[in-house]
């Protein structure tokens, strides 16, 4: 296996993010974007320049600790300051960027992602690597800094950002919503949402509000109902809630699939039918806030641990509140995924087949094995141990793979190599 970066124009070298500061204004009409982000960092080596991830903006001004850089360049996705003296192995610093015009989606291999206009409003969906379509950042996924997110737009939306909401301020026809994550959070899964939103609440005993087109409550309310219970059912078998709140925002467009991003997830109108019809991409996205943000892939190569995982917590949601066992969608996509080409290692399936149906299926399935191979109680003991050692952390295959081996007496080589890195399919579970 190659150990190249998916993205190596992404991510940046010789500090580490503590905190990022972000106050930004938005005008949905003219799609224009103002901003002003504060990066809180430490050097981790001796710094000559620093360099950050940012999108196709107006730079108005850059300064570092307060003062102007010797130098400073913006092209082709780089922000480059070198600072009037070289930082110190352990400097803290802070670089302020103040910027402005319309966020533009960064171009990937899956289309256009990161800031986009919804048909009233604004989205932010950034996974992989669109975070720098609205922000300077170092935008590697294993870089995680705590944030506090502050957006203006016009009275007559309402905003969502990840963390608690702290405080909002109206004033001038315009509102400031100010949003603080005190869990540490790469930047892919930094987001906004803007639209004119009614703000529900769901019960629980965790904070779960939702933020829906007042067309579309009634929908939500019937469809969403089960989620206070899938809340639960999932505490119970991957350990605690990993933040604060889980909020949903329902947006007033059609999406092709709902996006998660940290303590909250993103649908369509069209994933309401008023039949629960898309269920599981409910307990999908809900299972993303154990796998994928508070347990982060230090490399995307390892994108099973976040897919494979969720898609796994569908089939463990209907087998625990319906009593339908999960070797039924088990035998299911076995079948589906023999009658496709076996050309595909999901343990490092590369940049272009990431996001292929088979890295969420077929890492379904390897959970599975597992767990018909350990037995339940080692397999629900492992997940548990799992979401706690990595809480909010960065993980690795090679870690969940070490962990696993410790909850069974026998080899696991040979399974995880079969499922995860042969591309010819096993013949059997």
């Amino acid at each position: 296996m190659s150990a190249r970066s998916y993205f190596p124009s992404h991510g940046n070298e010789g500090y580490r993010v503590r905190h990022y500061d972000l106050d930004l204004d938005y005008r949905p009409v003219s799609h224009r974007l103002t901003g002003r982000a504060n990066v809180v960092a430490v050097a981790e080596t001796v710094l000559v320049s620093v360099v950050l991830d940012f999108g196709r903006f107006r730079v108005d001004r850059v300064l570092i600790d307060g003062k102007r850089p010797a130098k400073w360049a913006h092209a082709n996705g780089k922000l480059r300051l070198r600072p009037a003296r070289p930082l110190a192995p352990g400097a803290e610093f802070t670089v302020e960027v103040r910027y402005a015009g319309p966020p533009y989606p960064v171009r990937s291999p899956f289309g256009e992602i990161g800031w986009d206009q919804l048909t009233d409003g604004a989205i932010v969906a950034s996974q992989p690597t669109g975070a720098p379509s609205w922000f300077p950042c170092d935008d590697r996924p294993g870089s995680k800094a705590t944030y506090r997110i502050a957006v203006t737009a016009p009275s007559d939306y309402t905003v969502f950002a990840n963390g608690r909401l702290r405080s909002v301020k109206e004033q001038g026809g315009s509102a400031t919503w100010v949003h603080h994550q005190s869990a540490p959070m790469p930047s892919y899964l930094a987001t906004v949402q803007i639209g004119r939103y009614e703000t529900l609440e769901l019960p629980g005993p965790v904070h779960q509000p939702a933020g829906v087109p007042a067309s579309l409550e009634a929908l939500f309310r019937h469809d969403f109902a089960r989620q206070p219970e899938m809340l639960r059912v999932f505490q119970e078998l991957f350990g605690p809630y990993p933040f604060d709140e889980y909020a949903v925002v329902v947006a007033d467009d059609v999406l092709d699939v709902p996006i998660e991003a940290q303590g909250l997830s993103v649908f369509g109108r069209n994933h309401l039918d008023g039949r629960r019809g898309h269920e599981r991409l409910v307990a999908h996205e809900l299972a993303h806030q154990w796998f994928g943000n508070s347990l982060t892939l230090a490399d995307w190569r390892d994108i099973w641990l976040h897919e494979g995982f969720a898609c796994y917590a569908e089939w463990l949601w209907f087998e625990f509140a319906d009593g339908v066992p999960a070797s039924v969608p088990a035998q299911r996509f076995l079948r589906k995924l023999a009658a496709l080409p076996q050309d595909l290692v999901i343990g490092d399936p590369g940049p272009a087949r990431m996001f292929d149906d088979q890295v969420y299926d077929r890492g379904a399935l390897t959970l599975h094995t597992l767990r018909r191979h350990i037995g339940d109680a080692a397999f629900f003991a492992l997940l548990k141990e799992w979401t706690t050692t990595y809480r909010h952390g960065s993980v690795r295959t090679a870690d969940f793979l070490a962990l696993a081996q410790r909850h069974c007496a026998h080899p696991l080589d040979g399974l995880f190599r079969r499922w995860l890195f042969e591309p010819a399919l096993p013949s059997a579970l």
